[in-house]
């Protein structure tokens, strides 16, 4: 999928907080993530717009301790983009207001980036797996229809599919802020790059994983 994407220098990185320590909403301003490819920055200046902004987003390290959602897109960003600074955020809400609270304050910031700098470039990363643990075929099923609404850029929908056919998407809500915040910046198609699940690797096809890769655009 970032193969398909020229990657900016910052990128915003919208991840589940799957351990449920820390703040329902929790930004990283001032830290420095390591990888095997080196150093990765965390981005203060927009980190800090954001914080001013929407106060229901707090500064907090320990919703970010012991997660993973992050750290596994960093090498893909890295590998393309050397300069790369990010705005990590964790979400451990799933209400709905709160969600596009942020996917709007998020498009505030970046509107407001681009206007000072119209080479202002910010990539926004929502790290999710899709459904969880149950057969292949029940998996595609769910995963399909929440891939419909995606792809349909209607972030409520998202949301109601998620909720009412009990769809084990761990980053619905920040697949509902990054829809939110990229529909007020002008995004007006989405495509699915790829869809699988774990048991094309695994063999097993009665508990699996489902994986879509997803690409919002103007």
């Amino acid at each position: 999928m970032y193969a398909r994407l020229e990657i900016p220098e910052h990128c915003v990185i919208l991840c589940p907080n799957h351990t449920g320590r820390g703040r329902p909403l929790a930004i990283m301003a001032d830290t420095t993530w390591q990888t095997p490819l080196g150093e990765v920055a965390a981005d203060a200046e927009i980190a800090g717009r954001l914080l001013r902004l929407f106060p229901a987003l707090q500064e907090d390290s320990a919703a970010h301790r012991g997660e993973h959602a992050i750290e596994v897109q960093l090498p893909f960003l890295q590998a393309q983009q050397p300069e790369l600074n990010i705005i990590p955020i964790a979400i451990g809400t799933s209400d709905f207001d709160v969600l596009r609270g942020l996917g709007e304050a998020l498009a505030d910031v970046i509107a407001r980036l681009q206007e000072e700098n119209q080479d202002e470039k910010v990539l926004i990363v929502a790290s999710s797996d899709m459904n969880h643990y149950e057969s292949d075929a029940i998996t595609r099923v769910k995963d399909r229809k929440a891939i419909a609404r995606v792809l349909a850029m209607d972030a409520r929908g998202l949301w109601e599919v998620v909720m009412n056919e009990d769809i084990s998407m761990c980053g619905f809500g920040p697949t509902v802020v990054m829809l939110t915040a990229a529909k007020l910046l002008g995004a007006s198609a989405a495509t699915l790059v790829r869809y699988a699940t774990s048991g094309e690797v695994s063999g097993d096809y009665e508990s699996v994983v489902g994986y879509a890769g997803i690409v919002v655009a103007q």
